[in-house]
């Protein structure tokens, strides 16, 4: 068993290595640049704003606070706290998840070793390295990050069921907490959980204990999400994603079958063959009867459809949306291959899916130079204000080049920008400048050119402070 683990971590030491290439990108990528800007701001402003975890807040502010209801910030605070010690850099946080990541894919394969052989253990884990996770495990994002803290969890609970001891007890409500509170979805494997004490020798008590247990992070993932997000968003204004009625997300995701269902034929793994083999792997595990895996397979599947439902248009929408359910499709599909015989094949049938993820997310390690243009807005901002200047840019639902001002604001589209009242309304509620890019906006304004180059026009508003608006008694920390 130990030279299959030492596999693992060398599989997984190699995937580690290759994802430091290009690490230190800024967030310029195409994919979901505005989801990585969002938690790079939070983190930004836990060191330069306010350190209190319970108040996230992003550069995003509308001419309030900024404070914002999400997932809770455990990534976004470890960030901060690296920041206060070494400096803000940003792809501290593509590193830090990259860490977390790559030690959940060690205790993925710790749980397969536990309960599978070591082939479908191999096989699995590196399926996993290679799917989406590649990618998304080295952005500044919650979702292989969420993931990866449920993996510890689970391998802590399974520890328990086998030797009982309060350490073990502890590690599983610490590390499942987290993972529930960063991202709710990391909240379906708790059927495996369940599953395992199911199946376990252990004594009745210790089952009682660790279902006890397991009311902690449904807690506080209740309190989190279901009662101080909802306080936050009528306190301050502001309020993210919380998904649709099922009845509605049911009714969005049959509307659309065919990017819900490339989510899962493509997006999963960016390999057709190691699809293959997770189809496979479905018709072997009803041929060969393997009720084990069946149920795990069924079981995590029935609660992410509920999931999927939930989320309706962001599910195909998004196709970050299905990494939570992807570690069990490369269970499935290393399942297949372990019936290979021939070391030789199995090994070059690893080899050519994982090859195929790779080549079709090699993008990733790469920014285009049509973006770099967009590095210089901090300097441009340092030049003509203040760093608590209020300001505006045209990002068009993107705060990417608000984050990357490194000022407060407005993010609005190239429309607003031709609205007398809305340029009057941001102005009176504080808007110092204009930020213009004009890749996207030709039109000229009425007002003083601060700044001008090939790509930004920055004008004066012409706010006073004798014009601004009071906030509402609470709006502002």
């Amino acid at each position: 068993m130990k030279t299959a683990i030492n596999r693992i971590e060398f599989w997984i030491l190699i995937f580690f290595l290759i994802r430091l290439v290009g690490l230190t990108n800024p967030p310029l990528e195409t994919g979901h640049n505005w989801r990585q800007v969002t938690g790079l701001m939070v983190a930004r402003n836990y060191l330069e704003v306010d350190p209190n975890i319970l108040y996230p807040r992003v550069d995003e502010t509308n001419g309030k606070s900024g404070i914002i209801g999400m997932e809770f910030p455990a990534m976004n605070y470890v960030y901060f706290m690296v920041a206060k010690v070494f400096g803000y850099t940003h792809w501290y946080g593509r590193l830090l998840n990259l860490l977390v990541s790559s030690i959940g894919l060690l205790f993925f394969g710790k749980i397969l070793m536990r309960y599978f052989n070591h082939r479908i253990a191999l096989a699995s884990v590196i399926f996993l390295a290679g799917s989406i996770w590649f990618a998304f495990s080295r952005k500044m994002m919650p979702d292989t990050f969420c993931i990866s803290l449920m993996f510890i969890g689970i391998y802590y609970g399974s520890n328990y069921l086998l030797k009982p001891g309060a350490l073990s007890l502890i590690l599983y409500v610490l590390f499942t907490s987290l993972a529930v509170l960063t991202k709710i979805p990391a909240g379906i494997y708790f059927i495996v959980i369940f599953l395992i004490a199911l199946n376990s020798s252990a004594k009745l008590r210790e089952k009682v204990y660790l279902a006890s247990a397991t009311g902690i992070p449904l807690l506080l993932a209740y309190l989190w999400y279901f009662v101080w997000n909802p306080h936050l968003s009528e306190e301050f204004g502001n309020w993210y994603n919380v998904g649709k009625p099922i009845a509605v997300g049911f009714t969005e995701v049959i509307s659309n079958l065919d990017k819900t269902l490339e989510n899962f034929y493509f997006n999963s793994f960016h390999s057709y063959l190691i699809f293959f083999y997770f189809v496979a792997g479905l018709i072997l595990i009803i041929y060969k009867r393997n009720y084990n895996l069946l149920w795990v397979f069924a079981s995590v599947f029935i609660v992410f459809l509920i999931y999927i439902f939930k989320s309706g248009f962001y599910f195909y929408h998004h196709n970050y949306y299905i990494i939570p359910f992807v570690p069990v499709m490369a269970l499935v599909a290393g399942y297949a291959i372990s019936f290979i015989p021939k070391k030789g094949l199995f090994a070059l049938a690893i080899v050519l899916g994982i090859t195929e993820s790779v080549i079709n997310q090699q993008h990733d390690f790469f920014i285009k130079g049509s973006e770099k243009y967009k590095m210089e807005l901090e300097s441009i901002a340092d030049s003509v204000s203040a760093r608590h200047d209020l300001i505006v840019i045209n990002g068009n639902g993107n705060a990417q080049q608000l984050y990357l001002s490194h000022r407060k604001g407005w993010n609005c589209s190239d429309n607003q920008l031709t609205d007398t009242a809305y340029i009057n309304n941001i102005t009176q509620n504080g808007c110092k400048f204009i930020f213009i890019n004009k890749h996207g906006f030709q039109t000229v304004m009425d007002k003083p050119v601060v700044f001008e180059n090939e790509n930004y026009r920055v004008y004066e508003t012409g706010f006073s402070t004798d014009t601004i608006r009071p906030f509402r008694s609470g709006t502002q920390r």
